[in-house]
Formats: C-alpha cells, structure tokens, sequence
C-alpha cells in the first residue's frame, strides 16, 4: 500500500508547551487509522496542522507526493482533505439541507440532489427541513459527516466521530464508515472510545506528549507497555467518559 497521507517530525509548539515534537504518522491509502492517547497528547492538533487550521513550526506533511505542509484550510480542502470536528461546526438557524448546500453559490437540482444522496446514507433525510440546532448530539455529527462527503474528498480525518453520541448511533457511524472503507475511502480517526477505535481501524498511532510512542496493529498496540504507560489510570478496553481533548 502506498501512503496517501503522512506527517513527517512534524514540530508545534504554543508559548513553552511543545505539543508536538517530531512526530510522524503514516496513513495508506484505502486504510481506516487510528490516532489516540490520552488527553492533552496533541492529536487535535495534529489534525489542525494537517488541515490547514493551524501552522507547524518545524516537519512536514504529504498529501501523497505533494508537500501541504501550512497550506491554507481551503487549499487543503479542496486537494482531498475532508475533516470533521470534536465540537460540530454546523449553521444552527439553517435547515439540515441548506447546510448542506452552503458552499454551493446556486443550489441547482444537481447539487440538491447529492446533498439528499448523502443525508439518505448517513440517515438523516428525514430531517431534511428541520433546523440542524434541533438535532441531537449524534445527529449533527452525521450532517458534518453526511456536509465532507459531498467533496468526495480522497481522504477523511474524524475528530471524535463517536463522542457524546448514543451507542445505537456509534453503531450508525462506524456502519457508515465500514461502508465507507469497503468503497475505497481512506479515513484517520481521532477517537478516545477505544472498543470503536480498536474494532474499527487497521492501524493504530498512539500519542503521548505530542510524540509517537507506538503504531501497529489494534491488537499489538492495546498491550504495547509504552501504551498502558501513557494510558496510566485509563482502561483502553472501556469508552471514554467523554472528556475533551485540550491539545
């Protein structure tokens, strides 16, 4: 497999707090990866410095052969970069399907028509008319989903796709992503629920003080002793109790 997306001795750092230090990480190409660690490790920021919402001070990223590195969010976007984020970023006052057609200038029948492709896949087409402030939790994590998949990007960075979410539609997601996969779309996951991480990916990079101190596969990396160190005081068999990342 070759890499579609990698982060090469990527370096951040804010006033004396280093929240990345050299840190690299690697994502094949038609994979779903995994990125956790405990809170405060730097994977929000990772995905910041990936997607163009924050600056590496040091390293590099690849979007295959091509260096993005501290490219704007846009540029990044539309090279095939789609994310999601841990707080849903969604236009409350606007119904599900008028999110949906935000970037569109003119909304033709085409465009209508894929934005309703993609809230019948994710399941919420039903909603279509309702204010998207009116959904639950769950629910607006699929409209962000259901918003990145009109770009058909090339590959998908999920903060916290599973966070706060009720499990039968933790179920939903990770359907949706598997789906997803089976299809050929790449995915990295920033997720602190481990039973979905590690049910979920091929590959898992954990972090720890803004460093890689494992990466391989979910079986091999839940009892890596470098993991459980990090991890000290959390079960990786166990969700999250839905703590927020800070870094």
């Amino acid at each position: 497999m070759s890499a579609l997306l990698r982060t090469q001795d990527v370096r951040k750092s804010y006033g004396g707090v280093r929240a990345l230090d050299a840190c690299t990480v690697q994502v094949d190409e038609g994979t779903v990866a995994g990125l956790i660690g405990p809170n405060g490790s730097g994977k929000t920021t990772l995905f910041n410095v990936i997607t163009g919402y924050g600056r590496a001070d040091a390293g590099e990223v690849y979007l295959g052969a091509r260096k993005i590195t501290n490219a704007r969010a846009d540029t990044v976007f539309a090279l095939g970069i789609g994310r999601t984020f841990q707080l849903t970023r969604i236009f409350p006052r606007l119904t599900v399907l008028e999110n949906m057609l935000v970037p569109c200038r003119r909304a033709r029948a085409a465009d209508r028509r894929r934005a309703m492709d993609q809230l019948d896949f994710v399941g919420i087409a039903g909603h279509r008319a309702a204010l998207a402030g009116t959904l639950s939790y769950g629910q607006r994590k699929l409209l962000e989903l259901a918003y990145v998949l009109v770009a058909d990007p090339a590959i998908i960075l999920l903060d916290e796709p599973a966070g706060g979410v009720n499990l039968s539609l933790v179920t939903q997601i990770a359907d949706r992503i598997r789906e997803l996969n089976a299809d050929g779309k790449t995915f990295l996951i920033v997720e602190h629920n481990m039973e979905f991480v590690m049910g979920l990916c091929d590959r898992v990079t954990v972090l720890d003080s803004g460093t890689v101190v494992a990466t391989g596969p979910p079986d091999i990396v839940r009892t890596d002793r470098r993991v459980l160190d990090a991890y000290l005081g959390e079960d990786l068999g166990e969700p999250a109790d839905g703590a927020e990342e800070q870094a």
